[in-house]
This record gives structure tokens, sequence and C-alpha cells, in this order.
């Protein structure tokens, strides 16, 4: 008799199915058996000799540990907090500044400072990979290192560590944050000249003036050059930020000339409400050019944090009283100039200074400034247009000189057995040497410039506006 039990793909399938499972139950049942029987009927105990392990063993273990403490490390926090710090100076600029800037402009030549900004810091940004960090930041004399040492960061890895003046932190982080610096720094000059000067000169200038002066001011003061060596403390950039900015504006503002119409008619801001915004843009990315500087996230980026708050509070508060008693109306423009005045005030003092010392600070940079951009500005007879040289300048010959005051232990700062009278000297002659190299280097570039490409626009142009003269747009549909 024929059968189909076993016959088809299917009948097969379930047939071996089923023996699997039979096994698998069969397997299962005598693994227990005999696990019981194990536990019921113990295997006889015999004496067994153990031989140590051989001692080969521990030097192993030994070289992989040292191996690892050799690895070079870093502090995951620490990263975190430099990513957001270099991410945050970058904001001061774009589009902080270039709103601050932008504001205080007249319509017609606002899209020209924007793009000033924004190219000029694109420019430095490259010019920092290309040579300017090896030029800082690479052994040499005492005003410049080398320009070909870390050229376009030669020797640098994504793995590197180690490599730069803060071991904690990987090499390419260092580099970008260091980067904004620069490109801040140059970004600055150009609200002095704003409004008269040809976009091609700016470039040219912007270039000549990071190599002859950012470079060698950064490399003096952190790269192990002389004011550095001397003992001058600058903790973020009073000297190499904010004078160097603010006298190269006011040599740029002498040499481009004023603009026409100024001093007989009102050259207005046009659009106080941008300059406002990019003056509170400012001040968030301040924490992490302050508190960045600490390099970690530790006691003192805790301290260089409330001082940038303290100090540009207090700046504020100063020159609204100023302008209150003055002119009997204090200005949304006054007060959020102000608070940049206090911003560069404590710069150079963040992470020395006790909170008291950075109310002072900023007390006294916000009252000097108002008088930097109105009193200062008339005996000078400068048309700084964004009034760098006022603020910046003015504010961090302030800050630099009151660091070594308020540094000093006894007045709530951090530097035990401070001498406040040499340290204030060492300030001084710091302020003094940043002002008379950036004036002669900021002078020379600018006549190199002028045989080039020449300064200014032609009248026509700048009563037209540089927007549409220069760049062939306009802000503001008629």
């Amino acid at each position: 008799m024929k059968t189909s039990l076993f016959t088809g793909w299917q009948a097969r399938f379930h047939a071996v199915c089923l023996l699997m499972l039979i096994s698998a139950l069969a397997v299962g049942v005598f693994s227990s058996t005999a696990q019981a029987q194990a536990q019921v009927t113990p295997a006889p105990s015999e004496t067994v000799a153990v031989e140590p392990l051989p001692v080969a063993a521990a030097p192993a273990a030994s070289a992989v540990e040292a191996a690892a403490a050799a690895a070079p490390s870093f502090d995951h926090g620490d990263v975190a907090w430099m990513l957001t710090s270099t991410l945050l100076v970058q904001l001061m600029v774009v589009p902080g500044l270039a709103l601050f800037y932008g504001g205080l402009v007249r319509s017609k030549n606002v899209l020209s400072i924007l793009s000033q900004i924004l190219v000029v810091f694109s420019l430095i940004l490259i010019l920092w990979v290309a040579y300017g960090y090896s030029a800082v930041f690479s052994e040499g004399n005492a005003f410049f290192g080398s320009f070909t040492e870390f050229a376009f960061l030669k020797g640098f890895t994504p793995d590197s560590v180690g490599n730069t003046p803060i071991k904690g932190l990987p090499d390419y982080l260092f580099v970008a944050f260091q980067s904004t610096f620069a490109g801040i720094t140059t970004a600055l000059i150009v609200g002095a000249f704003a409004e008269r000067i040809k976009f091609k000169a700016v470039l040219l200038f912007s270039a000549l003036w990071f190599t002859l002066s950012y470079i060698p001011m950064a490399h003096i003061v952190w790269g192990g050059g002389y004011l550095g060596a001397m003992g001058a403390i600058d903790f973020a950039g009073g000297t190499v930020v904010h004078i160097n900015a603010g006298v190269a504006g006011l040599v740029g503002a002498y040499f481009v000339g004023k603009r026409i119409g100024y001093g007989q008619t009102a050259l207005k801001p046009h659009n106080v409400p941008f300059t406002y915004i990019g003056a509170m843009l400012l001040w968030v990315g301040w924490f992490g050019f302050n508190a960045g500087s600490a390099a970690a996230a530790d006691t003192v980026a805790s301290l260089a944090f409330l001082n940038t708050i303290l100090a540009t509070a207090a700046a504020v508060l100063g020159w609204t009283l100023v302008e209150a008693v003055s002119k009997g109306k204090p200005s949304a423009l006054g007060a959020a100039s102000g608070a940049v005045a206090g911003l560069v005030g404590i710069t150079p003092a963040c992470g020395t200074v006790g909170p008291l010392g950075a109310i002072v600070i900023g007390l006294v940079a916000g009252v000097v400034c108002v008088w930097g951009v109105t009193g200062l500005k008339r005996l000078l007879r400068v048309d700084d247009t964004a009034d760098v040289f006022g603020v910046h300048g003015i504010g961090g010959i302030v800050g630099a000189l009151l660091t070594g005051v308020f540094s000093a232990q006894s007045l709530g700062g951090t530097k035990a057995d401070l001498d406040i009278g040499h340290q204030v000297w060492v300030q001084l002659v710091s302020v003094g040497f940043t002002i008379v190299w950036c004036a002669v280097v900021t002078a020379v570039i600018l006549l190199v410039v002028r045989m080039v490409f020449g300064l200014r626009v032609t009248e026509e142009a700048e009563r037209t506006g540089l927007d549409v003269t220069s760049h062939g747009e306009s802000a503001y549909e008629a």
C-alpha cells in the first residue's frame, strides 16, 4: 500500500522540525539527569598540586598600563566647554559685531560693513591655519615664532594631543579657538573707517595687519615673547585684541580721512535696534571669549564667567549714569555701548581679579569710555565711525592698568604676594609697547595699501553709498 505521509517538501520539513524538537528534549532531559546525578553523587576528592602562575604575566599587564598612561588623554568636559567657547566667540563676530557696526552706519552702507566683517573674518581664519598659528605659538625670538614650523598645521592629526601650549585639549581644538581671536581682532578695526574705504583696500590691509601686528603681539604676550616673559597679565586679550585693534582703528581713521559732511551734518546711526542686538550678542559670546580663555571647565573659568557678568553690568550703569547727568536723558545706544566697554575692560583681568575688582573695572571703563567717544574724540579730531578707539582702545587701556591693581590677593584677586606698584608698571609698559608697535606698523601698512590700491572710494561713490558702488546691491528698497 502506498503512503504519502513523508512526500512533499512541506511534510519533510515538518518531519525534520519534529525530529529536532525530540532531540532537544532528549538532550535537556539527559543533561538535567546528569547534573542531578552529579549533585547527588559527588566526585571523590583528590589532593591536587597547584602550581603558581608564571611571573612573566605581570610584566605584560604592566606594559599595557604603562602604554595607557603614556597615551595622550583629555577631559571630555573641558573639550565640550572649549568647543562651546569657540562657537560663542564666532557668534561675537557673525552676527554680533556685524550687527553692532551695521546699525551704526547709514542705511546706504550697511551691506558694505556686513560684507567687510564677514570676508575679513574668513580671510584671517585661513591665514591663521596657513602660518598664523605657527608664527604665534612656535619657538622663536621675543617677537615672532616660526612661520613654517606648523604651517598649515604640519604635524597635527585629529588624534594628536599635547602639541599646543594647552596640554589637555586636542590640538585642533586649541587651534580653532585661537583662530576666532585673530579673526575678531582684525574685524574690529574696520568699524573705524567704515563708509568710505575701498573693499580691496580693506582686504589687503587686513592680511598685512594680521601678519605684522596681531601675530607679533600675540606671540609677545601669549607665545612666550617679550611681554609675557616680563610678567604682563593679559588673560583674554586686553593688549593683544582691544588696544591693538583700537590703535589700528585710530590710525586708519586718520589715514582714510573724515566722511563727507562729518562735523557739518548729523551722520546718525540708521538702526539702533541692530546695534543693541549686536551688543547683546557680543555679551553672550564674550563668555566664550573670557571664560573660554581658561582652556578648561574649572574654577578659573567660573571666576571669569562671573566677572564677565558683573563688569558688564557695572559698565552699563556707569555709562547710563554719566549720560543721564550730562545729557539729561540716558540713551539705549549709550547703554549698549557701555556693555561693550565693560566687556573690553574686564577682558585682561577676568581670570585674576575678584568680583569686587570686576565691578570697579567695569564701572571705571563705562565712565571713561563715555569721555573716549565724546571729549577725547573731539580733541583728536578724528572720524572714528564706530568709536573703535574710544571703546576698545580706551577700555582696553583702563582694563590692562587696573588688572595690575585688582589681581592682588589682598584686593580679592588670585595673585598672592603681588607687588601692586611693580605690576602696574609692567602693565603700563605693556600698554605703551602695544600702542607704539601697533601705531607704527599700521601706518606703514596703510602707506603700502595706499600705493597699491588707494584707500578711499571716489566722492561720487561715497555719496551714493558703498552698498551699490562696491557691492552692487541695496539693503532697503526705495
